[in-house]
């Protein structure tokens, strides 16, 4: 077992920053936000200095953020047949997701099965626009408006959605666009002003913040989904319950991190491209999933012919790397990848996953490199044996 470890699953979770966690020390004494008195006054600075913070990172209006307990919360929350605008009720008779979609989205929130469509992607991750465009020509408007969900970066492959093309192929539609944004915001610009969706997902961890927090972000609030959750009327009635104080001021300081972070993008890819620089060069015959397509800076997912991708994690782990096969969707699931299959690789044996970050440095990439060695090494004895 290795003295140090390395850490290299800034998808499944980032380290927590360290301004995020004094913002949640100092959150954790607050009052009731609720409260009408000084104390409580204080306390709804801190969640309002929050959403600014939040809505800052993806150009939105501050009121148009709505705080929930994560992404999935948020995804089911968006993810209904029953809108409101205003008083009037706004039907969505039927949700289009993506196959190698997020399994929050892939569930289908609160359609009901026979009311979700799901569209393929190319073998380099795109999803399939013209099954999007002839989908939505085909749609019933007289029934409801159409609704489509889709991640904006893909949290395995790393590739990132042609988004500008799909939300012009939905406005042309008269359908309303959510994106799941949970890997691509802190790691690629989002403008929600420039109509890039109608709605977006966002969660504090995967940006350093803390874990149980998210946020639903609107281009506008005149019209949203009938609330998952009914009672004290909080987050202006979108979202009841008392507000995760600590958790919403620690994403807030993770959102003002992620946005100044946004210009050192270049050096991760470097970094990046150097994790795979190392696969190419140990591992001649191995697949980068998605490198014809654009990715996110700081993600690899590679397999290695003749090894199942969760014995090279244990491989790795093992050595002191901490990576993944595949996202973390659920404690100690493995399993096939999803994604995998929806881009034609139905037989893979799974593929691993480095995903990094500003702190990620030459000691976690030097160690990556000697586990990856070892791990090439015992393939090389165990075929030698055969």
């Amino acid at each position: 077992m290795a003295a140090t470890r390395a850490y290299l699953d800034y998808n499944a979770s980032a380290p927590l920053l360290p301004e995020a966690r004094a913002a949640m020390v100092a959150a954790l004494d607050a009052a009731n936000p609720s409260s009408v008195h000084a104390e409580g006054r204080a306390a709804r600075r801190l969640i309002e200095d929050a959403r600014r913070d939040v809505a800052r990172l993806v150009n939105a209006r501050p009121e148009h953020v709505v705080f929930t307990s994560g992404a999935t919360e948020a995804a089911s929350t968006l993810l209904t047949c029953d809108w409101q605008m205003g008083r009037g009720a706004i039907r969505m008779s039927h949700l289009y997701v993506c196959e190698a979609d997020h399994p929050c989205l892939l569930s289908g929130g609160r359609f009901p099965a026979a009311q979700v469509t799901r569209l393929g992607v190319d073998r380099n991750g795109i999803a399939d626009l013209e099954a999007l465009t002839s989908a939505l020509l085909a749609h019933d408007k007289t029934e409801g408006l159409p609704l489509v969900a889709i991640h904006a970066a893909n949290n395995e492959t790393g590739v990132i959605q042609p988004i500008d093309r799909i939300a012009g192929i939905v406005k042309e539609a008269g359908g309303v666009l959510v994106v799941d944004a949970v890997q691509a915001s802190g790691r690629i610009p989002i403008d929600i002003s420039a109509g890039y969706a109608d709605y977006l997902i966002l969660s504090s961890h995967k940006i350093g913040g803390p874990k149980g927090v998210g946020a639903i972000v609107a281009q506008a609030d005149l019209m949203m989904p009938k609330p998952l959750i009914n009672g004290g009327g909080q987050e202006k009635g979108h979202r009841a319950g008392t507000e995760n104080l600590p958790g919403i001021a620690g994403f807030g300081a993770a959102a003002r991190a992620a946005l100044a972070a946004l210009e050192h993008i270049g050096a991760i890819a470097r970094c990046r491209d150097e994790v795979e620089a190392i696969v190419r060069k140990l591992v001649p015959d191995a697949e980068i999933f998605g490198a014809a397509s654009p990715r996110l800076a700081n993600t690899t997912f590679f397999a290695i012919p003749g090894i199942k991708a969760e014995t090279a994690q244990i491989a790795f782990d093992l050595a002191g790397v901490a990576l993944s096969a595949g996202s973390a969707c659920s404690s100690g699931k493995v399993g096939p990848s999803h994604v995998l299959k929806a881009m034609g690789h139905g037989d893979s044996l799974g593929a691993l996953r480095v995903s990094i970050g500003r702190a990620t440095g030459v000691e976690e990439i030097e160690a990556f490199r000697a586990a990856l060695a070892g791990v090439v090494a015992r393939r090389a004895g165990k075929e030698k044996a055969a």
